[in-house]
């Protein structure tokens, strides 16, 4: 077992891969430090990560579950992307007093608004768990392996919590070859600071997303709050500022092509490990199926969101969201049939089997590979339409959420114990709570009447589930009127729609009044459907695939021992550096490595959606009123790319310079590379950056919040 975790440090203290690939480990990044250097990085490499003293890793958090951020003064104070606070912003936020639309900005600590449910969570330190994780497993597969990893590291987890205090991850890297104990502090009283109004914190909207050149004010501040010993604890107004270990220096000095750009987050998920058959199942059938279905809820959401502010507010977040992952699987399918990453990867697993057959491993790896696919290829786009078309509705994702409760009852012939009903009611209504926030009634029956239509059409015949008998009653599958009148008898003959009426059935349930729901019968047919009939052919598709891909990494380390081998992102802490830099599109057109103020003037429009801006920034833009936060050249520099390797997750993340100053916050990346997350493209893969300088200039000019901007630690 030492052996194999040898043969992964070896394998990354390699050299070979190029420095603007890879996201990599914190606590081995001195492996790393020779190549950051000699791209011109002046710390230390305690400075960039170290147990005992602060570090670069304690100025960096992950915050609410899946952005990162930074903290920017030594009273609490964080930076993040707008898009990351969009659903806090949006939760503030009513008709009358719309910070979304209109911006915010505290002038004092008073004034800052407490952020219900959003997290910040701060890495202390990593250890590797590698041996004791492989010795519990032993040569255990499938399920089994499942098992006993989740069993391992619970145990490894529970021991390392210090009393609860603490919260404890074991992740698995290199595909599972090695193991990784995370411990951080959780902080939960956080307060929204400031904001830029949605106009710009969005500016180029769904138009925009993915592209450069941008010129989006993606930002949004907030305060972690802690008690008087600095410790984790739930909102108090006698809570006082957090104070980090660590904080960013801020840097309003520019920067220029080919200057030293680091960035460390929390990037969520890559699958640069996976193999051609994974690829081409993602570009002809999940990728397609999963925008056919965002693209209709999307249409559905904009129109009822458009007639209605309170509904705009009300689903504003979850649109965006659906948003940018509809473009996002767009963009990736375009771009991986553009490099040809299907016929790369074939051939690249081609040399690997001739590797092995000289080096005298067993040659059915791939072979295995592809069979499994071929196995589960004729259910993915069920997987795919289960959980984007019939999970779409908040009325379908509340009914299955009494999918437990209703087998209890089944399975105990309609009576249950009062302890064990308390429990499967308390799941029901946490499950409730989570998303009837998400229930808006014409909009959710439009979704349920379309999205139960879109899986009929869409999902092999044989794979349906029966209630579609009951909803077309003899109809024509593609009849629209069959399905409008099946939704409104669902919507009439149901308790989920009224939260009183649930409250009510949760004080007095019963399984008669279960079974006469009509929307937990819709649920539970296709609930029932999917996890009698597909379910176990796509967890055995997944523990197989899972194994395998275990083995096929470590052959190729074995195979490319000179290559400096990376992790796929796992949503921990990780760096990449490179450097600023512009890049030529595919059609030939140069692009330069920032964008201005004026360029985002040129895309104005007023009133439109998407390339409106305030009235108050048109008027410091005619004045050329941008202070001390110019570049040489007199524009306002907005925006700019870096060949920084982020992907999901980095949202947020600090980029900084060679002295570990703050130049930017990353906040997306450009649809040339969109294949990102599956084949790195050196040439087009670009970070997009907003400016420090702009967001500096937007609190203090636009919003007038110098008060934010001298608490920060800012060189000029």
């Amino acid at each position: 077992m030492k052996k194999i975790f040898l043969l992964f440090v070896a394998a990354i203290t390699m050299h070979g891969a190029k420095a603007d690939e890879g996201m990599w480990i914190p606590m081995l990044i001195g492996k790393n430090y020779d190549e950051m250097q000699r791209l011109g990085l002046r710390l230390t490499k305690d400075d960039l990560y170290n147990i005992n003293n602060s570090s670069l890793k304690d100025a960096i958090l992950q915050f609410g579950g899946g952005c990162t951020a930074e903290m920017v003064s030594d009273k609490g104070l964080l930076l993040t992307n707008h898009h990351c606070g969009y659903d806090a912003i949006a939760n503030l936020s009513t008709v009358d007093r719309n910070l979304l639309d209109n911006g915010f900005w505290a002038k004092s600590m008073d004034e800052e608004l407490p952020a219900k449910g959003v997290t910040a969570l701060f890495l202390q330190r990593m250890e590797d768990v590698t041996d004791e994780v492989l010795e519990a497993v032993g040569n255990a597969t499938g399920e089994e392996y499942n098992k006993k990893v989740e069993a391992i590291a619970k145990k490894i987890e529970e021991r390392s919590t210090n009393g609860g205090k603490l919260v404890a991850n074991v992740k698995s890297y290199f595909n599972g070859n090695q193991f990784f104990l995370l411990i951080y502090k959780r902080y939960t009283d956080v307060r929204l600071v400031g904001t830029p109004p949605k106009s710009l914190g969005k500016y180029g909207g769904d138009t925009d997303n993915w592209m450069w050149p941008r010129h989006t004010a993606d930002f949004s501040m907030f305060r972690v709050y802690a008690d008087a010993s600095n410790q984790p604890a739930a909102y108090s107004a006698a809570n006082v500022p957090y104070r980090p270990k660590k904080y960013l220096p801020v840097s309003a000095k520019g920067v220029e092509e080919g200057d030293f750009a680091m960035v460390m987050g929390y990037p969520g998920r890559t699958n640069r490990y996976e193999v051609s058959y994974g690829v081409d199942l993602a570009v002809n059938v999940t990728n397609p199926s999963i925008v056919d279905c965002r693209d209709l809820r999307l249409n559905i959401m904009k129109r009822h969101m458009d007639k209605d502010k309170k509904v705009y507010l009300q689903l504003t977040s979850s649109y965006s969201r659906i948003a940018n992952y509809w473009k996002y699987f767009i963009g990736q399918t375009e771009q991986l049939k553009r490099l040809e990453v299907v016929a790369q990867k074939k051939d690249a697993e081609d040399k690997f089997v001739s590797w092995q057959r000289t080096a005298g491993q067993n040659t059915s790896l791939m072979g295995d590979f592809q069979k499994i696919y071929a196995d589960y290829a004729p259910y993915a786009k069920h997987q795919a339409y289960y959980g984007e078309a019939f999970r779409a509705p908040a009325l379908t994702r509340m009914a299955a959420g009494l999918k437990p409760l209703y087998d209890a009852y089944e399975r105990h012939n309609g009576k249950l114990a009062d302890d064990t009903l308390k429990k499967y009611i308390s799941q029901a209504q946490s499950n409730y709570r989570a998303t009837v926030k998400d229930y808006e009634a014409a909009t959710d029956r439009e979704l349920f009447t379309e999205m139960t239509r879109l899986y009929y059409i869409n999902v092999p015949k044989s794979q349906h589930p029966g209630i579609y008998t009951t909803i077309l009653n003899g109809a024509d599958g593609k009849s629209k009127a069959a399905y409008a009148s099946y939704t409104t008898t669902v919507y009439g003959n149901t308790f989920l729609t009224d939260s009183n009426r649930f409250n009510a059935f949760c004080k007095a349930p019963s399984f008669a009044k279960l079974k006469a729901d009509a929307a937990v019968k819709y649920a539970n047919s296709f609930v029932s459907n999917y996890n009698k009939n597909y379910l176990p052919k796509i967890e055995t598709f997944n523990n197989k695939k899972a194994e395998l891909a275990r083995e096929y990494v470590k052959q190729l380390m074995q195979m490319q021992k000179g290559k400096k081998f990376y992790p796929d992102a796992n949503s921990t802490m990780r760096i990449t550096y490179g450097k600023v830099k512009s890049y030529q599109k595919i059609d030939g057109v140069n692009f330069n490595y920032f964008t201005t103020l004026d360029g985002l003037m040129a895309k104005y429009k007023p009133k439109d959606e998407d390339f409106d801006v305030p009235a108050k920034l048109i008027s410091l833009y005619n004045d050329k009123d941008y202070g001390r936060y110019a570049d040489a050249d007199g524009s306002l520099h907005t925006c700019f790319i870096t060949n920084n390797d982020i992907t999901g997750g980095n949202s947020g993340s600090p980029v900084m310079n060679a002295n570990g100053e703050l130049i930017g916050t990353a906040f997306d990346g450009n649809w040339e590379a969109m294949s990102g997350d599956i084949a790195f493209d050196k040439k087009y893969k670009r970070t997009i950056v907003c400016d420090i300088r702009f967001v500096l200039f937007l609190i203090d000019k636009l919003g007038g919040a110098d008060n934010i901007v001298k608490e920060m630690n800012v060189k000029y």
